[in-house]
């Protein structure tokens, strides 16, 4: 039963409860960006201002993800989570006393836009992270496709919400209520009881581990497919956020209360796409997932642009909604599951720094078309970058290979323990640290053998190191010595827990080329300040 399965997530209370919170905060969210949406084309009414908007909620996120990543990482993430809250709630309060006082002109409501921003970039790769925490692995898609919903939901409701409230009351109690709904998501997670992870090593400062993140993505060829995919898909789709409020508003004539349904309209489909995401995961790949949504994506923008009329712009909205949660949940999970708990959330900010300015890039670039070539030409020209883009970039994974089985006698060469008079030296954080294996493999194995190293270095950088060498003897071809370099012991030691099933298996056959007799021999040395 599809309804079914798409509701098992809420069996665990945490999760039920942030969910409920976080639904509360999101409508408001949407009624606060309807408002400055509506509100900047009066201020200013020309597609290059009212797109920056867009603009102005979506940089911060690609400016700040990936260092609120690493924050999120190396601090209590529950309390991370509530400053973020507070700071958004903060912000909203000035942005509707401003607006009630008459002080706040386009360029102002761009910067107190920009300040919510700051906080929605803090809190994105931070809450991503913590929903496996909040639920058993089997329940983390779902989990995920829940979340979309729920920030569908809000879409469906907030600019509904937010429409009927500019009207009767005016863009400062629409700011006001933004506030208030934070104040929902700001209890729920002073009451949520987070079990602390256990740490068997120091955190990681800000800087390195910031360093440690970027370093795990670019050697992960899972990762890199999900981003290089995630942001082709998000710039093409972006157009229609830029400029929907232009349509409404100058294309099909309409006022608040017809941006806000259009917007609905959107999160209704995206509610309704939720709760067949299940059984069409039943039936298609993730990757093929992508492909269909993005492709009906790029179909929705085009009818958009074609659309003179609400029942068709209503149309379009409906399916794009939809194909839009249905690509942009399957391309997060992606990213939630490849990447390892220990860097999830520097992992997810960096994928958000690429999709969330991609859909800034665009929502630029679409203003700019909007006046250069028009508005429905430009919404055609994003619908058939978006179905071409689909295809193009189809063959990037989106997910790994299952790990092999490890035989019993292929388990990774372990060095030597340190020598007590050392151990002094190696508790700080100075002094890189080589490590070496020593491999013999037959020579007609070497081929195969220097495949198998390719995977290995990719597991080694993964794990934190900052240089990787393969040498081979040059009086026995043989012989091989594998070197890499961590920047101190604590680093070291960290490597040693970052290994995955998956990365033991990579070394075990690299391990499984060792000639018959014979063993691989590991060593460590520490750098002297010589």
């Amino acid at each position: 039963m599809p309804a079914l399965a798409a509701f098992l997530p809420f069996r665990n209370a945490a999760f039920r409860t942030l969910w409920i919170a976080t639904l509360v905060s999101n409508i408001g969210g949407w009624v606060q960006s309807t408002g400055a949406g509506w509100l900047m084309t009066s201020l200013s009414p020309s597609p290059v201002m009212v797109s920056l908007v867009q603009v102005a909620s979506l940089l911060p996120v690609f400016l700040l993800a990936l260092p609120a990543g690493a924050l999120a990482d190396i601090m209590d993430r529950r309390r991370f989570l509530l400053l973020t809250q507070l700071w958004i709630f903060a912000t909203a309060l000035v942005l509707c006393g401003l607006t009630a006082a008459g002080l706040l002109g386009p360029w102002g409501l761009l910067a107190l836009t920009f300040c919510i921003g700051v906080g929605a970039a803090a809190n994105f790769p931070a809450f991503a992270a913590t929903t496996p925490e909040l639920v058993p692995r089997q329940d983390l898609v779902q989990a995920i496709v829940l979340n979309a919903m729920g920030f569908n939901l809000a879409r469906a409701i907030g600019p509904a919400l937010g429409g009927v409230v500019l009207g009767w009351a005016g863009a400062e109690v629409a700011f006001g209520l933004n506030a208030a709904c934070f104040l929902v998501l700001i209890g729920a997670l002073f009451f949520w009881k987070r079990v602390p992870e256990v740490e068997t090593t120091p955190k990681e400062r800000l800087l390195p581990a910031i360093r440690s993140g970027v370093g795990y993505v670019l050697a992960s060829p899972v990762m890199r497919g999900i981003i290089i995919r995630s942001t082709l898909a998000f710039f093409a789709g972006s157009a229609v956020w830029g400029l929907l409020p232009l349509i409404v508003r100058f294309r099909l004539g309409l006022g608040p209360a017809a941006f806000g349904l259009m917007l609905g309209a959107m999160g209704v489909g995206a509610v309704a796409c939720s709760f067949f995401l299940p059984a069409l995961r039943n039936r298609l790949t993730r990757s093929n997932t992508v492909v269909l949504c993005s492709a009906m994506v790029g179909v929705s923008v085009i009818l958009l642009g074609l659309s003179r009329h609400w029942a068709p712009a209503g149309f379009a909205m409906l399916l794009y909604g939809a194909s839009w949660l249905g690509m942009t949940s399957t391309l997060s999970a992606s990213s939630q599951l490849a990447a390892r708990p220990w860097v999830r959330a520097r992992a997810i900010g960096l994928f958000q720094v690429c999709t969330f300015g991609a859909l800034a890039a665009g929502s630029t670039i679409a203003g700019i078309g909007g006046e250069v070539i028009g508005i429905p030409a430009t919404l055609i020209a994003f619908g058939l970058a978006s179905i071409g883009l689909a295809f193009a970039v189809s063959h990037l994974p989106l997910e790994s290979a299952p790990a092999a089985p490890i035989a019993a006698n292929l388990a990774e060469p372990q060095p030597e323990a340190p020598a007590p008079e050392l151990m002094p030296a190696l508790r700080g954080d100075d002094g890189r640290v080589l490590e070496s294996v020593r491999y013999t493999v037959p020579r007609g194995s070497r081929d195969a053998f220097l495949a198998a190293m390719a995977e290995v270095r990719g597991v080694r950088l993964r794990a934190g190191a900052i240089v990787w060498r393969l040498y081979e003897d040059v009086a026995h071809p043989e012989r091989y010595v594998e070197l890499w370099a961590v920047r101190s012991w604590t680093d070291h030691l960290r490597e040693l827990a970052r290994l995955s099933e998956a990365d033991h298996a990579i070394l075990a056959a690299a391990v499984a080329f060792q000639q018959e007799g014979t063993a691989p021999e590991a060593e460590r040395f520490v750098q002297l300040p010589v």
